[in-house]
């Protein structure tokens, strides 16, 4: 059982950040770390800070309902969860790999390009993964790629890492053309990105997948992800649905995939 932290938020008069920019203070004696909620590099270094700060003081609920979506979806094909060979990209320390394995899938791949990430799930969540990647997606090579493609996959799943330059949108595409035709994706994305007033690359492309031939939405759910420190709900989008194609280089090239 990891030990609890003493955490605190910021003052309410300097709240005023952008999700990606939200901060706290670990307490530990007379010592007080200012920490990133996005640096993930630091917060998967002490066990369990990242489960209380944001599952438990939080309540962020994305890995569930974003599995929940996937299960729709692969209902309504008459299909199985426990059949997918599943890509998790963004896996994190395994909180939504364990969430995968409760429903007892095939073949369980994570990936995630810091080794924090790796070491954190070794060490908290061992055999969760058939298989856990440090790799860069948006700069695979040749023998990454063939090693992926071993795993034949026919799932990808992503939570709450696409489109705050975490998880770029050139990385999800790689991601996506390595599930094979008629496979399941599902992922999620801050209720902004389906709005057209967003002209981010990330935007484009999730607008673009759901109203293209290469993705047959199945499922499209607005839910509460989390609360901010301030105690408002941030809703997300959570979607699911079956490849139809991989993404040709024409449709990348449309799109600014650096955001």
């Amino acid at each position: 059982m990891p030990k609890r932290h003493r955490i605190q938020f910021p003052p309410a008069d300097v709240r005023e950040l952008c999700q990606d920019e939200v901060y706290f203070y670990l307490l530990d004696g007379d010592s007080k770390e200012k920490i990133r909620l996005h640096d993930y590099e630091r917060i998967f270094d002490v066990p369990g800070l990242y489960e209380q700060v944001v599952y438990e003081r939080l309540k962020c609920q994305s890995p569930t309902t974003v599995v929940d979506v996937l299960r729709s979806s692969v209902a309504q094909c008459q299909q199985g969860i426990n059949e997918l060979r599943v890509l998790d990209l963004g896996a994190g320390n395994g909180v939504v790999g364990e969430e995968l394995k409760k429903q007892g899938v095939s073949r369980l791949v994570g990936v995630d390009i810091i080794p924090e990430a790796q070491a954190a799930t070794e060490r908290d969540r061992p055999g969760v993964y058939d298989a856990f990647y440090v790799m860069d997606f948006c700069s695979l090579n040749d023998d990454d790629r063939d090693e992926l493609k071993l795993w034949s996959f026919d799932c990808l799943i992503s939570v709450a890492a696409l489109g705050f330059g975490d998880i770029p949108a050139l990385a999800f595409l790689e991601a996506f053309n390595m599930v094979g035709k008629d496979g399941f994706v599902a992922f999620n994305v801050k209720e902004t990105f389906l709005d057209r007033s967003d002209d981010s690359g990330f935007s484009q492309l999730v607008r673009e997948l759901i109203f293209s031939e290469y993705l047959d939405l199945h499922h499209l759910e607005r839910y509460r992800h989390r609360f901010s420190i301030e105690g408002n709900p941030l809703y997300y989008f959570a979607l699911g649905g079956k490849k139809i194609a991989d993404v040709p280089h024409s449709f990348m090239d449309s799109v600014d995939l650096s955001e």
